[in-house]
């Protein structure tokens, strides 16, 4: 009896011998894991109170609506905050400037080639005309139209100018080589005839355009034509960033 109790013990002793060497390791372990290894420092982000909340959803300049999509060509100038939605065709040479909203969700919109719309304009076209006009807006070639103009299912025939501020309305039309002077309001179905110029609210005759102001008409949509070259180049893969650059060396002293 005597002999297996001294057994036992002798193995209770051992046991907890190498339990306390067990114990020992590790510990001598994570004492040396926690001095070779530099800590991670914790970072801690705090919210700036004036810090602004992003909307990551953006500002689209085209918007298709079902199976309209907005077409661009290729050579065509559409500043980075114009705003295309739906049946819109913007034809080749011409221009659309920053701001501009081209809303065609219910009717076709139309820029044709080498015409300008400029800042701030509003273009957009109802179902139907009640004139029985087509209700689809268009802007043919060469046609000028001045910022913060206002058209809605209105038709301009090529080589004309729009003035700023107006407001063309539903069914109205503006014939070739025609002129309508800035802060005019064209009522619906109204139309001027060509080689005329219009002015006021509502919009009424004021003379015969001469035959020099006439040959002008096309001469400015083409010199707005070429000062959007310049814009667009900016647009191209290397742009004009490379003159900051340059700027740039030069002030560290760094030789270009």
């Amino acid at each position: 009896m005597a002999t297996s109790l001294a057994r036992i013990s002798k193995r209770g002793v051992t046991s907890a011998v190498y339990s306390n060497l067990i114990r020992r390791y590790f510990a001598a372990e994570a004492v040396a894991v926690a001095t070779t290894e530099t800590p991670k420092p914790k970072s801690q982000i705090t919210p700036s109170p004036d810090r602004v909340k992003w909307d990551y959803r953006g500002q689209r300049q085209i918007i298709p609506l079902g199976q309209w999509l907005p077409k661009v060509a290729v050579d065509a100038y559409v500043a980075p905050n114009v705003v295309l939605a739906g049946q819109v065709t913007v034809w080749d040479g011409s221009s659309v400037w920053n701001g501009a909203v081209l809303r065609g969700d219910l009717n076709k919109i139309t820029v044709g080639f080498c015409s300008n719309v400029q800042e701030r304009c509003v273009v957009h076209a109802a179902w139907s005309s009640p004139t029985g006009l087509p209700a689809q807006t268009l802007i043919d070639r060469y046609v000028t139209v001045g910022a913060y103009s206002l058209l809605r299912s209105c038709t301009i025939e090529p080589e004309c100018i729009i003035g700023q501020h107006s407001i063309l309305m539903e069914g109205s039309l503006v014939e070739t080589r025609s002129i309508l002077e800035a802060g005019s309001v064209l009522p619906p179905g109204r139309r001027i005839p060509s080689g005329e110029l219009w002015g006021g609210n509502p919009a009424r005759f004021i003379r015969t355009l001469t035959n020099e102001e006439t040959l002008e008409i096309p001469k400015l949509a083409v010199a707005i034509n070429h000062l959007s070259g310049d814009y667009f180049s900016e647009f191209l893969p290397y742009s004009t960033i490379y003159l900051e650059v340059e700027k740039f060396k030069k002030s560290l002293g760094i030789a270009v």
